[in-house]
């Protein structure tokens, strides 16, 4: 890669990291794989038939199995910036997709900066999606001492980009100009996970890979072809499937390998047993590109799919590993969400979770104690798509409004998981703890009025 161009500095940032106090006693390191639009039913361990993730069965074959995790949006953008902030989508400062986008404020709390100041290095390669090349958000200003991937959400389309972000220099990568397809970005993103782990095994680290697989590509003015595109159909292209299943299926096949890829790496490193290992995806399955949500039926039990707010929409896959620490092949159904990683990071570290948090450490639930886990009251969530909707799960209800206006439906989750009975009429005490919640949750924002409220010429 060649014909890079710095933009900003983040020596400011670098100064203010470098000030911070390093922690006595380390905590475990940390790593947090996301894949983008994986859908609930996609992995064989959640009830996938015909796709094979036989290295995240054996994650979860390994860890634990967490049921009843939800993602903080229905969306990219905003489920990425309640998982890095730690709130909800009442509070956060990214609610939806906008373009131009939101970026993070300087502010902000981050699961970058919190572990930063309990002295771990902390990477980030993948897809940011929450602060542009010249916002405040940017990772190297939010917590992250490396950074390489996609800035905008809406660049992380494209698989074989043109040019990459690496920290604050624009790189640019000349076998994918024109209609070349030279290098595959996910196949950078893990070769860069490797070799941050190679360098920096031997002290305390957390690693964010949020891949951009088995997100639909969008390239299709600089490409032929479907839209879900692959370097290569890696044994899938024999199967009498629409193209675009096969690039699917390509997609998460990739996914899979490279995380067997790096868990063997913290084997042969020896840091295995001293590693909790997050695997998740940031909302519910799509159906873009040509991939239809029943073809592997990727939603699996669940209704509705990517920016809806039933389960479908934003109830997602996660498996928690830690050997000597997390049970193996333990089950969880404690309900809980993105917002909750910046506190059981915090807590995992050893260090105090920022006071504006939405979020629990969820820790008690990873080690068995489920005696110790502090409840949610609610978890909550809104949506901005050519609607306002929104949505909140209070022990086994689940409620979901619509539109702004509509009539708040209810649903039993411990016995209609998939949301085909709305019993809003029997239970009238239930939808006006719901519309209580929905007020109280919510604080506006200039960037995601609800139809009640203006936005200003700024935020149009």
């Amino acid at each position: 890669m060649i014909n890079r161009r710095q933009f900003l500095s983040s020596t400011a940032a670098a100064a203010t990291v470098a000030a911070l106090p390093a922690q006595k006693t380390p905590g475990p390191n940390i790593i947090f794989i996301m894949a983008d639009d994986l859908g609930y039913g996609d992995l064989g361990c959640f009830g996938q038939k015909t796709l094979k993730t036989p290295n995240i069965d054996r994650l979860a074959a390994e860890g634990m199995k967490c049921t009843d995790v939800y993602a903080a949006s229905t969306v990219c953008a905003p489920s990425r910036c309640g998982l890095i902030t730690g709130k909800h989508m009442g509070h956060a400062t990214v609610r939806g997709n906008r373009n131009p986008e939101v970026p993070l404020k300087s502010g902000d709390s981050t699961i970058g900066k919190t572990l930063q100041s309990a002295g771990y290095t902390t990477a980030l390669f993948g897809k940011w999606g929450v602060g542009g090349p010249v916002t405040l958000g940017r990772p190297n200003l939010q917590g992250f001492d490396h950074f390489f991937g996609y800035l905008s959400q809406w660049h992380a389309h494209e698989h074989f980009p043109t040019h990459l972000w690496d920290n604050e220099v624009e790189r640019f990568i000349p076998g994918n100009f024109g209609r070349n397809k030279g290098a595959f970005s996910h196949d950078l993103f893990s070769e860069r996970a490797l070799d941050f782990l190679d360098d920096n095994h031997d002290q305390p680290f957390f690693l964010y890979l949020p891949y951009a697989v088995p997100h639909t590509n969008n390239e299709l003015g600089r490409y032929t072809g479907d839209g879900m595109e692959v370097p290569d159909y890696l044994g899938y292209e024999s199967e009498d499937w629409p193209e675009p299943e096969k690039g699917f299926a390509a997609q998460v096949k990739y996914l899979d390998r490279d995380v067997g890829r790096i868990l063997q790496k913290l084997k042969d490193l020896k840091v295995d047993d001293n590693t909790i290992v997050f695997f998740t995806s940031d909302n519910g399955a799509h159906q873009e590109g040509g991939h239809k949500v029943d073809f592997f039926d990727s939603n699996g039990p669940l209704r509705g799919w990517k920016r809806d707010l039933y389960e479908g929409g934003i109830r997602v896959p996660m498996i928690v590993r830690w050997p000597g620490k997390i049970e193996a092949g333990a089950v969880s159904d404690y309900p809980w969400t993105f917002y909750d990683v910046l506190a059981t990071f915090a807590d995992l570290a050893g260090v105090e979770a920022p006071d504006d948090t939405d979020g629990v450490s969820v820790v008690p639930t990873l080690l068995g104690q489920d005696g110790k886990q502090e409840q949610h009251d609610y978890l909550y969530w809104e949506f901005h798509e050519r609607r306002f909707a929104q949505a909140v799960r209070f022990g086994k209800w689940k409620a979901v409004k619509n539109d702004h206006g509509q009539a708040v439906e209810i649903y039993d989750l411990s016995s209609d998981l998939s949301e085909q009975s709305n019993v809003a009429r029997d239970h009238p005490d239930l939808v006006r703890k719901a519309e209580r919640y929905f007020r109280e949750a919510r604080f506006p924002s200039p960037y995601w009025p609800t139809p009640d409220e203006s936005a200003p010429q700024d935020a149009e």
